[in-house]
């Protein structure tokens, strides 16, 4: 007889969401995301900060108020952006798993890769613009996208 209460594949890959958020040094927001492919195999993981060589304890701003050059908006790479970007293979007819409902700019991205589904945990930035347009991106563009129906179910890890 197999084991009971196992992990269903959206709450690995949602799990494996939030674990790599913790990688963000944003003191605001820790936004995650898996892409894995139609054979439930990760392509690739990604969280929200600053770019490849861009020093983030010297060079970075983690405000969110201010002249745009003095906040962390105009510097940050999104988790959905970050996970595109350090695939090891075409994303294409991939599915995307985020923490956090993509911003415009990553529904580009994410249509543009040719990923076919988004799975997401938070949608609290719903009726801003950004958000009002990436839903209509992501519609008109026949990309699928879901919200994570959470099970209640609790993992500690000590690491």
């Amino acid at each position: 007889m197999k084991r009971e209460n196992y992990l269903t594949w959206d709450q690995y890959f949602m799990g494996l969401c939030i674990l790599s958020g913790e990688r963000s040094k944003d003191p605001n927001s820790q936004v995650g995301a898996c892409i894995v492919d139609e054979n439930n195999r990760i392509v690739s993981l990604g969280y929200n900060g600053a770019p490849m060589g861009y020093d983030d304890d010297k060079d970075m701003t983690w405000e969110r108020e201010g002249s745009f050059l003095n906040t962390k908006y105009a510097y940050v790479c999104h988790s959905e952006l970050n996970a595109i970007l350090n695939a090891n293979k075409s994303v294409r007819g991939c599915k995307l798993y985020v923490t956090l409902f993509p911003c415009n700019e990553c529904a580009k991205a994410i249509i543009q890769s040719g990923i076919t589904e988004v799975i997401y945990l938070s949608d609290k930035y719903k009726d801003t613009e950004g958000n009002i347009a990436s839903r209509k991106m992501l519609d008109a563009c026949g990309v699928k996208y879901r919200k994570y129906e959470e099970k209640g179910k609790e993992l500690v890890i000590k690491l």
